[in-house]
């Protein structure tokens, strides 16, 4: 008896300091939440530093066209197939960090193919398969980081989870920056060489870590995957997460039009407005997490959405720097909210299935990326400047509707 009174005083005392650490403490001192972070703060910086320029690279380096450079975009298509399958198999095998290693390898390789393409076709094949396959990478590590946080409960765990996020959103602040200094002082190609680099090297952090210990309903190996019925409340909100995600195309493609063109407004200012999103955007990110444990997260991101819609109508009918700025502020809101909990909210619509969960919810922004660049087209060519920002924040009020039903019949722990 004295040895279990003893043995229980000890876990209490074991327990009660993890009870009080904040999430940034806990992901400094657990070595595989640091390593995560490091890890997808080197993929955001890799890839976003490739984003913008991939277009120049096929128009200078292989001789594209405008309108096939624009098509490129559409390979990324695939990455939703590609994600679930590698998200399913991690679900029956458990091997996390495992599959995560070998996208890794295969993001590598892939870019490394674009930069060394000697023809037109190559980077379209090499998008299409092989990077579409070495994306679920960051779908395995959120999935990995699920488990770990499932073996060890902390009141801090969600703030965990956005931590380990903001440094993916760190990654995209600097990358374009990178990018384009790199590609200017050195060559496109160099540059799509140090993403392939990049893309490698989030293996490195990890080094031999093992998968962490799955939580008790994850830890057994699925024999099947995870049916429609019980992936219904996923596909749901991945959907409207989809018809918010929609405008950042739009946005990204006809905002700095509009700014340079009928505002013609000067290039630092342009800068500025670009700029201010993604800093209010890791600055709300953790205050996020704070406020969804009051209100809860389906419904913090119902005011999310709702950002999105008046940001969009502020590009659309404000014509003044000061009405941009307050838009992309408003956005900055959005993706704060967004960013924060939307893989959290993914994993516990399904938590059987946490790595399906994971990959489906990040690769839909590929398919938000195509419907929004097609949407935006189509309403540039027929609304014009500033009007097509309606069309995003259209698609806005329906994922706010949609959002309010889901919060109706949300779980207590969303």
């Amino acid at each position: 008896m004295a040895d279990d009174e003893q043995g229980e005083t000890t876990d209490l005392a074991l327990d009660e300091p993890v009870v009080r650490r904040s999430a940034l403490r806990l992901i400094l001192v657990t070595p595989f939440y640091r390593s995560a972070t490091i890890a997808l703060f080197l993929s955001g910086l890799g890839f976003s530093a490739a984003a913008p320029q991939i277009a120049s690279f096929l128009v200078n380096d292989l001789g594209a066209s405008l309108t096939a450079a624009g098509l490129f975009y559409l390979t990324s298509l695939t990455a939703p197939v590609f994600g679930y399958l590698v998200g399913a198999r991690s679900d029956r095998s458990g091997a996390r960090l495992g599959l995560f290693r070998v996208c890794a390898v295969a993001g590598f390789a892939g870019w490394a193919g674009i930069a060394f393409s000697t023809q037109l076709w190559m980077p379209y094949v090499i998008s299409a398969v092989v990077l579409g396959f070495a994306g679920a990478a960051t779908s395995q590590l959120f999935a990995a980081v699920h488990d770990e946080l499932e073996a060890l409960p902390n009141p801090g765990n969600d703030g965990v989870v956005a931590g380990v996020r903001m440094a993916l959103t760190g990654g995209w602040v600097v990358g374009p920056v990178a990018g384009s200094f790199l590609a200017a002082h050195t060559s496109l190609r160099t540059m799509l060489l140090a993403t392939a680099i990049c893309t490698l090297a989030q293996v490195v952090p990890l080094g031999v870590l093992r998968t962490p210990p799955a939580a008790p309903s994850t830890a057994e190996p699925r024999t099947r995957a995870p049916g429609l019925r019980a992936m219904a409340p996923l596909l749901a909100f991945t959907a409207l997460f989809m018809l918010v995600y929609a405008g950042e195309p739009i946005k990204y493609a006809y905002l700095p039009i509009y700014m340079n063109g009928p505002l013609d407004l000067p290039s630092g200012l342009s800068g500025a407005i670009i700029g201010i999103q993604p800093l209010v955007e890791i600055i709300l990110m953790p205050l996020a997490v704070l406020a969804a444990r009051r209100v809860g997260m389906m419904r913090l991101m119902v005011v999310g959405a709702v950002f999105g819609v008046a940001a969009n109508i502020c590009f659309a009918t404000t014509g003044t720097a000061a009405g941009l700025f307050a838009g992309q502020i408003l956005m900055g809101g959005v993706w704060g909210v967004f960013a924060a909990l939307g893989i959290i909210v993914a994993q516990r619509l399904l938590p059987t299935a946490v790595a399906t969960a994971s990959a489906i919810f990040l690769s839909s922004t590929a398919l938000a990326s195509a419907v929004g660049g097609a949407a935006g087209g189509i309403g540039a060519a027929t609304l014009g400047l500033p009007l097509v920002f309606l069309i995003p924040a259209a698609l806005g009020l329906l994922a706010v509707i949609g959002l309010a039903v889901m919060t109706r019949s949300a779980g207590p722990d969303l």
